[in-house]
């Protein structure tokens, strides 16, 4: 029996991803690079410790570049992309529905504290979450499952008894080590990578009413992690 959601937040919830991997280009172009979406996707739904775009930039050009000018104009830039972002289809009517449901709602999420909730407050998305897990309160983020496991726990549930919606190879990771069912729900840019092996794929969550994906996964067991 499903007892609860739990949602990423960059990406699925709001999608803060492609206008950052879109300002992020734009200044590789400007210095005559390419940034390629294969190592962006290293630093996507986790932390820098596996890509730095700034430090990936200075390799680029073999000589550090002046970061502070750098990180002043991928901010110009991402505000003027992101403006026009809403929260993804469907994302409030399944909240909406997980509270009609009766299940217990959560997020977990590799920004910290201070971005997720200040989004979450603009949005008017914030009351819908019973537990909000964040990188502050873990050792490891995504893909390390602690993240699901902590919101679990709180929960007092089995991994089983949850889902989770991502958007993310990594995030899908982390959720599926944790245990729980994973649906993906990609958005512009992740939809071009490749996913661990997901219990569901939607293009978005106005595809299928929850109360019906819902029942339908719980109606088998969570997939297993594809290997290899």
């Amino acid at each position: 029996m499903i007892k609860a959601v739990v949602f990423d937040f960059d990406g699925l919830i709001f999608d803060t991803e492609t206008p950052e991997f879109k300002a992020f280009q734009e200044i590789y172009v400007e210095h005559g690079y390419q940034l390629d979406l294969k190592m962006w996707s290293l630093w996507l739904g986790t932390d820098s410790s596996k890509f730095n775009p700034y430090d990936y930039l200075d390799e680029c050009a073999g000589k550090p570049l002046n970061r502070e000018e750098i990180s002043s104009l991928r901010r110009t830039k991402y505000e003027r992309l992101i403006a026009g972002e809403q929260t993804r289809p469907g994302v409030e009517e399944y909240l909406k529905a997980a509270k009609e449901l009766g299940l217990k709602v959560g997020l977990a999420s590799s920004s910290s504290r201070e971005w997720v909730v200040d989004h979450l407050t603009k949005l008017n998305l914030i009351h819908y979450f019973d537990c909000i897990r964040v990188r502050e309160d873990v050792r490891k983020v995504k893909p390390d499952p602690e993240l699901y496991l902590q919101v679990i726990t709180e929960f007092g549930i089995e991994p089983y008894e949850a889902v989770a919606f991502e958007d993310s190879p990594n995030g899908s990771l982390a959720a599926k080590q944790a245990g729980l069912f994973c649906v993906a729900v990609p958005n512009e840019i992740t939809k071009q990578l490749s996913f661990c092996e997901v219990d569901s794929r939607l293009d978005s969550m106005s595809q299928v009413k929850l109360k019906a994906l819902i029942e339908e996964l719980a109606s088998r067991e969570p997939s297993r992690i594809a290997k290899g």
